[in-house]
């Protein structure tokens, strides 16, 4: 483990926040919190931009945080020597949510652990899960099959075209950079079977049918959940992605006013009796009207800073809970624009150059951005980091997809 870098000292007695990943989704944190005068501990594993914000407080290297128990010791072992008693613990990648929810028992010994239990975690981390308690409640989600086998795929009737994914992407997504693999074919179908079959077990093989459209068609409920009622909401539309078909992440979001999401969003979150920030994805399926949900994202997911410009700064929130602070009940505004520039760029301009996204269209929603997701006027340093660090993201996760490389 590397040193603490040499900025601010943690003042003893003051609590804080420890935000484990310091991507551009982390350093949204600290700048919610940061801005309030809340001091923040940022830990990672590999070089990250959110260590460089005005706002961070001190930062720490760590050997690993994808491994469930060098996270839970890296994170004991750091709260004991700095002594962060009563610190509000922040995940920002699933694997470290279901740490926190598998050992949130030892860690609430030293922490304040906003991530619920693992029976409130487990129907979003296993997207087997998620369905069963979605069709039970008759909330549309798309159509998917499952095989013990390639014998047993090749026997069933699959529509095409299909999405094969995984039901607990942890594993997956780091060896394929790819959230989904497509299959056109009868012939594809069996070779994205087995390429997943070779990462994951096959029973956690999901083959899902593929819902016409892009970004434009998919849409997320947003939400600071407890008690069975939202705190705070908001409805997004994911204007552009990257990769533009299966996307790892949104490169351009809009706040938007959906109501239609706003029930069954709830409805699950209360069945499940859910506690803190959620993202539920959902894919609008123009061919039945139905909006079919796909993910649900237990943690702050990559455009939640929109929020503090749109009026639910969701960490905030978070924080002022834990610390059983009141807080009052709020929406979204619409109309508010999030942009990340180092990847909505070049992922825009290849589909410019495709064909498939307009150029006239594109200038504009650039120009009326409201909020850049590094780029901040008063806080600037992580935006230059990042230029730096560009060779290091494009090698670690580039969209050059294992699907490319074993075909």
């Amino acid at each position: 483990m590397s040193p603490i870098l040499p900025r601010q000292r943690l003042q003893r007695g003051a609590v804080g926040a420890v935000v484990c990943g310091g991507d551009y989704q982390g350093l949204g944190i600290v700048r919610s919190l940061g801005r309030r005068g809340i001091p923040v501990l940022v830990v990672d594993d590999e070089p990250s931009i959110a260590r460089f914000s005005r706002f961070t407080t001190d930062a720490v290297r760590v050997p690993d945080l994808r491994d469930h128990l060098s996270v839970v010791d890296s994170v004991l072992e750091i709260g004991r020597r700095l002594r962060l008693d009563g610190w509000v613990l922040y995940p920002t990648r699933d694997e470290i949510v279901a740490a926190f929810s598998q050992h949130r028992d030892e860690l609430r010994r030293l922490y304040r652990v906003p991530t619920p239990g693992w029976s409130q975690v487990q129907p979003a981390w296993d997207k087997r899960i998620t369905h069963r308690i979605a069709d039970r409640l008759g909330i549309a989600t798309p159509r998917t099959w499952y095989a013990r086998s390639a014998e047993e795929l090749a026997r069933l009737d699959v529509q095409l075209p299909v999405a094969v994914k995984p039901a607990i992407k942890e594993r997956f997504i780091y060896k394929a950079k790819v959230k989904a693999l497509r299959a056109t074919t009868r012939d594809e179908l069996l070779a994205r079977y087995r390429q997943a079959c070779a990462v994951i077990a096959p029973e956690e093989v999901m083959v899902q049918e593929l819902i016409p459209g892009g970004g434009e068609s998919q849409f997320s409920y947003c939400a600071f959940f407890k008690d069975g009622r939202p705190m705070a909401k908001m409805l997004v539309r994911r204007a552009r992605q990257r990769p533009p078909d299966f996307a790892r992440s949104s490169t351009c979001v809009e706040t938007v006013d959906l109501p239609q999401l706003e029930e069954p969003s709830e409805r699950f979150l209360a069945e499940i009796d859910y506690y803190g920030l959620v993202e539920m994805e959902y894919k609008l399926d123009r061919r039945d009207g139905r909006y079919k949900l796909l993910d649900v994202n237990p943690r702050t997911w990559g455009s939640h800073s929109i929020g503090r410009r749109a009026g639910v700064d969701f960490p905030s929130l978070l924080f002022c809970d834990q610390l059983e602070q009141p807080v009052e009940p709020c929406r979204a505004q619409p109309g508010i624009r999030w942009v990340r520039l180092t990847t909505d760029l070049p992922t825009s301009l290849m589909e410019i150059l495709r064909g498939r996204l307009a150029w006239r269209p594109f200038l504009a929603s650039i120009r009326r951005f409201q909020i850049e997701a590094v780029f901040e006027p008063d806080d600037p340093l992580p935006a230059l980091a990042e230029l730096t660090l560009l060779p290091h993201l494009i090698r670690t996760r580039g969209t050059r997809s294992w699907q490319a490389r074993t075909t």
